[in-house]
């Protein structure tokens, strides 16, 4: 073969082989496009369906855990119930016996005098909260 001949030949395949890896390399960058488009459809479809099922198990699970600490809670809700009623009845015992001591301090005002009306008051305040102090222990001790 002549070198001419050999150059213009291996040119020549040079130049196909060229365009066949172009050509090919075109194809692969547009089906890596369209495998990422499907991936981005397929991807938007599972995550609407994992979030519904992410949804429904989060659900399911938070209400099995409610009915557990539900369980667990019980015997505290009554005890703390109770407690909770000897707590206010012992604060509102307090007030009343401030209240106490100052109808005791101002008893000399009960038929007349300038602190008459003040005397009243605090009988009154002091009734209302021995009542609510006594009510408090019965109910306590009711439950």
């Amino acid at each position: 073969m002549k070198p001419e001949k050999l150059g213009r030949v291996v040119g020549t395949g040079l130049r196909v082989a060229g365009r066949v890896v172009r050509e090919r390399q075109q194809a692969a960058q547009r089906a890596v496009a369209a495998g990422q488009q499907l991936h981005a459809q397929v991807r938007d479809e599972t995550s609407t369906a994992l979030r519904a099922e992410l949804s429904r198990t989060a659900r399911t699970a938070s209400r099995v855990a409610g009915r557990g600490m539900g369980g667990f809670l019980r015997p505290f809700r009554r005890v703390g119930g109770i407690l909770w009623l000897e707590v206010t009845g012992f604060f509102f015992g307090m007030f009343a016996v401030y209240f106490g001591v100052d109808v005791w301090r101002v008893r000399a005002a009960l038929r007349q005098g300038a602190e008459h009306n003040h005397l009243l008051l605090s009988a009154g305040v002091c009734a209302i909260f021995a009542y609510l102090s006594a009510s408090a222990f019965w109910r306590a001790g009711r439950r």
